[in-house]
């Protein structure tokens, strides 16, 4: 695994990390420098970026925080968008994941690319000069846990089946189905629209990983309007573990696991469990 850079900025507490994830979990080209210097300047210069959006009248200051969402946000659509290989438009990236953060698109896309090499092995670049258009390249051969770590293994929908996963990790092993939605509305993902990689999103979420046994989808009794939640199907515990969801989860914000102590002790205690034989498997989700 490449070495990753620290985060700064990181959420404070466990409950904001918890909410973060589930709330938000450059027109130049992307820097493709590798090494700690080359990260730490680029975090800089989104620093800068923030200093000059809190100066411009159009726009609020920015945190260092609300900066490290946007641009977890914009790597999980990036790694979305690439599941089918088709490049990356610029106005998609703009429309449903940069939004009034315009003024310093530059630097969120140049945090976003050095993140996806460090983290994914993937190498951000514009397919020709000034088309607009990017194109994620794998750059690393990666072991199998990597691979599934990172949520490209297999069909190009398990990077989405990861977030959801992820999801319902990060919630207490149980998440709303319209929070669910909220969250993938911001990746370009709608329960209403088909979807140029996933056809329909809603039918694949709510029947296709439910049939596969990867989720399990209740009705919430006494919801006016109805509602609907998620929890991990019985697939999804033999095929992976909350400890290897949760290093998505950290990777893709770029922090350690250990910055979530509650998701990080039951994901300890799955793994014990797991290893004692006569158990029968993981542990059952609380």
């Amino acid at each position: 695994m490449l070495q990753k850079p620290r985060s700064r900025g990181r959420p404070s507490s466990q409950a904001e990390r918890e909410r973060d994830w589930g709330r938000d979990a450059a027109e130049e080209a992307p820097s493709t420098s590798r090494g700690a210097g080359g990260s730490r300047e680029s975090r800089g210069t989104s620093s800068q970026g923030g200093r000059r959006a809190e100066a411009s009248p159009e726009v609020g200051p920015r945190s260092q925080q609300q900066l490290e969402l946007k641009v977890a946000e914009l790597v999980q659509f990036l790694l979305i968008k690439d599941q089918k290989k088709i490049p990356i438009k610029r106005a998609d990236i703009l429309k449903h994941v940069i939004g009034d953060y315009k003024d310093i698109f530059p630097d969120l896309l140049k945090l976003a690319a050095e993140r996806l090499e460090y983290v994914f092995g993937y190498k951000l670049v514009e397919l020709e000069p000034k088309s607009n258009t990017y194109i994620l390249i794998n750059t690393l051969e990666p072991v199998e846990e990597d691979a599934e770590v990172r949520g490209d293994q297999g069909t190009p929908t398990t990077g989405l089946l990861m977030i959801v996963l992820g999801l319902i990790f990060m919630k207490g092993n149980t998440i709303k189905e319209t929070e669910v939605w909220d969250f993938l509305r911001r990746l370009g993902v709608y329960p209403t629209k088909k979807h140029l990689v996933f056809g329909d999103p809603k039918k694949l979420i709510t029947e296709e990983f439910v049939r596969q046994r990867y989720l399990e989808y209740r009705r919430i009794p006494h919801t006016d309007p109805v509602d609907y939640e998620f929890q991990w199907g019985p697939r999804t515990n033999l095929e992976t573990s909350k400890m290897k969801v949760l290093k998505f989860v950290a990777k893709v914000h770029n922090q350690d696991p250990k910055d979530w102590p509650a998701q990080y002790c039951e994901a300890l205690a799955d793994e014990e469990a797991r290893a004692r034989p006569g158990t029968g498997g993981p542990a059952p989700s609380s």
